[in-house]
This record gives C-alpha cells, structure tokens and sequence, in this order.
C-alpha cells in the first residue's frame, strides 16, 4: 500500500465508526435480536394462545394446533421480511438512505407497542400482527443498510464494512439469547415485555443516526447535490476530500445521468445481467434454504433432541449465538485476503460435512453413551461455518457486482428471495424434524453441496476487482453463444461507474 493510502487508512475518521454502530443497531441488529428472541418464551405464549381460546370460544386446543398458531407466528415474521424487502427499493430512492433507516423505526415502534400490550388486551392476533411489522422493519433495514454502508465506505474498507451487517446481525442474535435468559425477560411474568424489547435498540438509532451523513453517492448520483456530498465525504473521512474519489462519483454520476433506477423486473429480461441476477439468487436462497437461521428459531427443540435437560437448554442455545458472532467477526478479518467466493464454498462444503456428521451422529444417539455431545458440537461446527462464509458475504455480492441503476432492485430481488426461503423453512422445519427425526438435516446437506457447485462453478471472485472486470467475466456467460461484437457492445453500456467499483486494496 503506496504512503497516501497509509495516511487515507488513518485519516478514516471515528465518524465512520460510528456512523456504522449507529446505523447497525437500528438496523440489521433487530433481524438477529427478533428471530432470537421467539426461542425462550415458547412455551408462555403457546399457554397463553391455549387461554385466550378457552375464554373465547370456550375451546380447548390440541397440541397440533398451538403448534401451528406458534408457527404462524414465528414465521409470519418473514412475510413481513419480504415485504419490507420489497418496500425497501422505492423508499431509499424516494428519501434517501438514511431517511429510510429512521423512518423504518415506525413500523418497529408501533409493532413492539402491539406485542406489549397484546397480554393485557388477551390478544394473541395482536403478537401476529407485531411480528409482521417488526418484520417489515427488519426487511427494510437487512436491505437498506449493506446499501448505505456499500456506498459510504471508502474502498479498501469497503467489503469489511459491508460485512459489519452480518457480524451486527449474530450479535443481534446473542443479545436477544441473553434478554430472553429465564433470569432476565424470558420468565413467565415477563414475556410481553421480551417482545417489545426491541423497541429499545431502534430508539438509539432514532436519537444517533440524525446526526450522520447521508450517503455521499445517494447525494451526488440521485440527488445531484453536490455540496452535501462533498461535505458528506469530508466528514465520513475525516479529512479533505481525495480528488479521486469525488472524480469516480462525478464519471459515474454523468454515465447514468437520464438512467432512471431499474426496476426489478426488467433484470429478470436483461441478457447483460443474467448470471448475476442467478448467482444473488441462488447465494441469497442457500443462505436461508441451508437451515441455519432455523436453528435459531426452534434451538431449545433441536437441542432436547440431542438429549439436554430442560433447565441447560438456554445456556447452551447461548452458544450458538456466540458461535455465529465470532464466525462473522472472523469472516470479516478474511475476507479482503482470501476472496469472496474462497469464503462462500468453504462454508457451504464445510457445512455439508458438519451435517452428515450430524446425521451419524443421531441415528446412533441410542446405542453410544457420548453420541449427543457429538451431535450437540455438530450444531455449533454448522453454525460457525455458516457463519464463516454465507452469513457475512451474501450481503456484500449485490454491491459488488450491480451497478447504481441497478443495485436496488438488485437487493429487492435477493431480500425477497431470502425471506420468502427463510418463511418456507420456518412452516416446514418444525415438521421436518418430527417426520424425518434423525434425518431432519440431509435436506440442508444437499441444499449445501449443490450451493457450493453452483458458486465453484459459476461465481468469479470478485475481490479487488472493478465492475467492469466483474461485468466482462458474467458476460462470458451471459452471451455464452453470441457473436463478438456484440459482446463489446453491452460493454461500452456496462461500463458504469466501473471505477468507482474497483475495490483498492
């Protein structure tokens, strides 16, 4: 790294840091704190769902049937989700990325004043209706927030600052596991306000983020403001603003200058940006289709399967929480040195391995005395190597290989592919495990095993490169067949903001 670049690393202000923390709690750290928080008070919400029946209509439930109402409202939290995805396109073109994240607080706001009055109201439709909004919010925030991060970061730190997300995200996980501890909220008296809980991280980020900077692009490309963006810049680095910078941001502002934002639509019928828009999908799906974010939901369940007793439970569902936490931190250190694509088939090769063992593991859990402590480390092997590879690096493929036109349909298209995976797990996964029992993970092991194929085959590694490099090397595949020179063509219309992409590392 040249001197100037030394000097740039060490004039990247606290500004940015900061920035960060505070856009991150309000944001992807509510999608980890809500999916943990659902796994300690099963039990009061599903008596308290028996009850509200009884008084009401005089009904008395079977199991089954709780179940299913508990189901609903676990996963009616990725309807939300994929909503909010959806919601989450036109609203940062419309009011900018940092507007966005604070108006995103009012869904998260008025869904944890539902869950919190939902017990004195004997309501359980109330806890429903909260979990669709806390979802919209979390949907909007996982899709908005890599966006803003992506684009005010400056390039060496580009893709570890868009990884930040994830490892906000685990530690969102953690924190929820801990809240939801029978010694803090997750006891019986108290589950209405483990619920709302999460209206306290969004209130931090509605008192810190106003006094942030919007995201200089957003400003200078959409906005074409630019005075703020060049204040924007000035304060996120924390000194005068390198030419070079604002001259990347200026060429890709007059490229696509008359280009309105795509819509997501009309990437499903451009040849240029096929493979990308197959490969976000494909990544985005194995990321929820691999059954790691349902452990979460039902881990007090998995882990009675391996044979722990009630009252261990929560402790060691803590662990799966740190497990994923340190995991992203890792993955953030590695990722600049050994590559994007390096890390995703690590960790989905990494986490066939974990679930075949796991399998093993099961079926014989009757006849060898220390078989559930191998099936028990199984689950934080998987998770770590989830973490390790999908968790962090999924967010960051839009970013680096879509255009400014292009990037938040580009998003809308992946949140929604995630979210509706992460719905259709959630329904299944409790049915998984009864019908298929020790079986219960060799769906998630093909899931993993054809996910790696896919990425070894198709993905190019996309460290370090600018867009345009990125963009010739889909295009070997997006016109496979086709002549030269219209190759060349696309080209010459790809080469957008080109430079602005290329990560310096």
């Amino acid at each position: 790294m040249s001197h100037a670049g030394e000097q740039k690393v060490k004039h990247s202000s606290l500004t940015l840091v900061l920035m960060v923390a505070s856009a991150a709690i309000g944001g992807t750290l509510q999608y980890g704190y809500n999916l943990a928080i659902m796994n300690s008070p099963t039990t009061f919400i599903q008596t308290f769902i028996n009850e509200t029946f009884l008084e009401r209509w005089d009904i008395q439930l079977e199991d089954y049937q709780v179940t299913l109402v508990w189901t609903i409202i676990v996963s009616i939290f990725s309807l939300g989700g994929f909503a909010g995805a959806l919601i989450a396109g036109p609203m940062t073109i419309r009011f900018g990325r940092k507007k966005c994240l604070l108006l995103n607080n009012i869904f998260l706001m008025s869904g944890a004043l539902l869950a919190l009055t939902s017990r004195a109201a004997k309501s359980f439709e109330m806890i429903i209706i909260s979990r669709v909004l806390v979802g919209i919010n979390a949907g909007i925030s996982m899709n908005v927030q890599p966006m803003y991060f992506g684009e005010s970061a400056p390039q060496h730190l580009r893709g570890a600052i868009s990884l930040s997300s994830a490892v906000f995200t685990a530690f969102g996980v953690v924190l929820g596991q801990v809240v939801g501890l029978r010694e803090i909220l997750g006891s019986e008296p108290c589950w209405q306000y483990l619920l709302a809980s999460n209206a306290i991280p969004g209130l931090i980020q509605l008192l810190t983020l106003p006094w942030f900077p919007e995201s200089p692009r957003y400003l200078l490309i959409d906005r074409g403001d630019k005075e703020a963006c060049i204040n924007a810049l000035r304060r996120l680095r924390g000194c005068e603003v390198q030419s070079s910078e604002l001259d990347e941001i200026l060429q890709e502002q007059a490229e696509t200058k008359g280009m309105r934002p795509r819509r997501p639509w009309e990437l499903f019928t451009d040849r240029s940006v096929r493979w990308q828009l197959i490969s976000v999908m494909i990544v985005s799906s194995a990321m929820q289709l691999c059954g790691n974010d349902s452990i979460y939901f039902y881990a007090s369940y998995v882990f009675k399967e391996a044979g722990i007793s009630d009252d261990k439970v929560q402790y060691v569902t803590i662990g799966t929480g740190t497990c994923e936490f340190t995991a992203c931190i890792m993955c953030n250190l590695l990722v600049e040195r050994k590559g994007r694509r390096f890390m995703l088939m690590g960790g989905f090769i990494l986490m066939t391995i974990w679930a075949v063992v796991f399998t093993i593991a099961l079926s014989f859990q009757q006849y060898i005395s220390w078989m559930p402590y191998l099936s028990m480390a199984c689950i934080f092997t998987y998770i770590l190597s989830f973490g390790m590879g999908p968790a962090g690096v999924t967010g960051v493929l839009p970013t680096e290989i879509f255009n400014q036109t292009a990037r938040p349909a580009a998003y809308m298209i992946a949140g929604s592919m995630m979210w509706i995976n992460l719905g259709i797990i959630g329904m299944i996964f409790p049915f998984l495990v009864s019908e298929l029992s020790e079986y219960c993970f060799v769906p998630f092991a093909a899931v993993c095993v054809l996910s790696a194929l896919y990425i070894g085959l198709f993905l190019p590694e996309t460290k370090g490169k600018s867009l345009s490099v990125i963009t010739r090397e889909f295009n070997k595949l997006n016109f496979k067949n086709q002549d030269k020179n219209f190759e060349s063509q696309t080209e010459a219309q790809y080469q957008l903001g080109e430079v602005c992409h290329s990560t310096a590392l």
